[in-house]
Formats: structure tokens, C-alpha cells, sequence
């Protein structure tokens, strides 16, 4: 049995692959699913010929050197961090939320292991990045985020040069990380910040009682409550920050 294969095609498939694996290495979506190294390979060069297959793009000129071959996957790579930084940026809104109330609850010390990134993380950051990936799977993003792939190799075919892309896109998803993590914490760190106001006000009045200690369980409960209470508006914060995600493809595509 013998199996041929069109050059062109395959050269394609290896392109697309080389953009889609840093979503698999560095976006928290899939990134954080332990599996075996060639279980995903496997699955990135499936996925690969999928969409290839399916949106039926071409290269326009074979590549005839190994120096050729080189560069276009080295701007394949670029460009797949470049989709992927945008992903690891809107979940980077709930690490970023997170690690301010750690510092406001006094959990600054706690830390977790990020399954994604291999590293420390906050302990209310990765609680709320867990919950946040949660949401994009209940909300069929995965699909979403297929069809964005699928998209990105219409607007922006391989071959293209990554001197292409619109870096100020880039500039803006920072923005939207820290917005988005600032109105997630808003109200537990609003809550917190009035308590030290109240317990700021009693180490005046009694100098004697060591405030410094009694605050830090009230702070811990209060900041944990209204955080508690904050959690049913985190689905229209999420919604905002997947929807970047997809704004921003467009933006650094166009």
C-alpha cells in the first residue's frame, strides 16, 4: 500500500500546524489539560488538516529551500503566539484580579501551581481562572475558537510576512487584562478597603487593642463574601473578555 501526498499540501499542513500549537502550549484553554506530548502533537497536525481541508486555502508558491521553508515557519510561530497571547490575556484577567485580592486577604503567601504555565500562581486566581475556563467550555467557545482558526487563516493566509500584523492590537489586549481584572476584584476590594477605613478608625480611639491581628480574619471573610456574592455578575465580565479575544484576532489580522 502505497500513500502520496501533494508537497504543497503538506508544507501547508506543517504551516498551520507550527500556528496552531501555541494556542496547545501557551493559552490556559487547552494548554492546561495534561496529556501526553504526542497526544498533542497528534491532535495539533489533525486539527491542522481539518481546517486546512475545510476552508480550502492554498499556498501560493511552494517553498523550493530549506532557508524559504525556514522563515515561513518561523512567521507561522510569531503569529501563533501572537493568537495566543491574546487567549492567555483575557484568562490572564481573572490571575490578575486574583493576585490583588490575594494581597487585600493577606493570601499573598499561599500559591498554586498554574497547570498551563508550570509556575506559582495566586490562590484566588487560579480559583477564579479555573471557573473562568469553565465558562468557555459551557459557552461552546472551544467551537468558536475553531472557527476563529479557520478565520485567521482567511484574513491572514500562511506565507504572509509577520511585519503584517497590527502590533497595536497587541498594546490594547494589555489594556483589556487589566481593566477586566480590576472590575472583577472591584467590589471585595472596595468592601476590604472600607473595613481598614473602619479599623483604621478604632486603632485611633483605642490605641491598645492590636488591630493589626483582629483584622485579618474579618478582612478575609468579608473579602471572601462579597466576592462570593460578586460571582453571579462574572458571567457578563467573562463574555467581555472572550469576545476581546476574538475582537483582538480581528484587530492584529486586519
Amino acid at each position: 500500500m502505497m500513500l502520496r501526498a501533494d508537497a504543497a499540501w503538506v508544507v501547508l499542513l506543517l504551516l498551520v500546524s507550527l500556528r496552531i500549537a501555541p494556542l496547545f502550549i501557551m493559552a490556559p484553554v487547552f494548554g492546561s489539560a495534561p496529556a501526553p506530548n504526542l497526544f498533542r502533537a497528534a491532535l495539533i497536525i489533525a486539527l491542522s488538516a481539518a481546517i486546512v481541508s475545510a476552508s480550502g486555502i492554498a499556498l501560493s508558491q511552494v517553498p523550493g529551500t530549506l532557508t524559504e521553508l525556514g522563515s515561513l515557519a518561523a512567521s507561522e510561530i510569531v503569529a501563533g503566539a501572537a493568537l495566543a497571547f491574546g487567549l492567555a490575556a483575557a484568562f490572564g484577567a481573572f490571575l490578575f484580579a486574583g493576585r490583588i485580592l490575594d494581597l487585600q486577604f493577606g493570601f499573598g503567601l499561599a500559591a498554586l501551581i498554574d497547570p498551563s504555565t508550570r509556575t506559582n500562581a495566586p490562590l484566588l486566581g487560579t480559583a477564579l481562572n479555573l471557573l473562568a475556563v469553565t465558562l468557555f467550555f459551557v459557552a461552546d467557545g472551544h467551537h468558536l475558537l475553531i472557527r476563529a482558526l479557520a478565520f485567521s487563516l482567511e484574513q491572514f493566509p500562511p506565507g504572509r510576512s509577520v511585519s503584517e500584523l497590527d502590533l497595536a492590537a497587541v498594546v490594547a489586549q494589555f489594556g483589556v487584562m487589566f481593566t477586566l481584572g480590576l472590575v472583577v476584584a472591584a467590589p471585595a476590594i472596595f468592601a476590604v478597603m472600607l473595613l481598614d477605613i473602619g479599623f483604621a478608625v478604632v486603632s485611633r480611639t483605642m490605641p491598645q487593642m492590636n488591630v493589626f491581628i483582629i483584622a485579618i480574619p474579618f478582612k478575609i471573610v468579608l473579602g471572601l463574601l462579597v466576592l462570593a456574592l460578586s460571582l453571579r455578575y462574572l458571567g457578563a465580565v467573562a463574555q467581555k473578555a472572550f469576545e476581546s479575544v476574538f475582537r483582538y484576532w480581528s484587530m492584529l489580522l486586519s
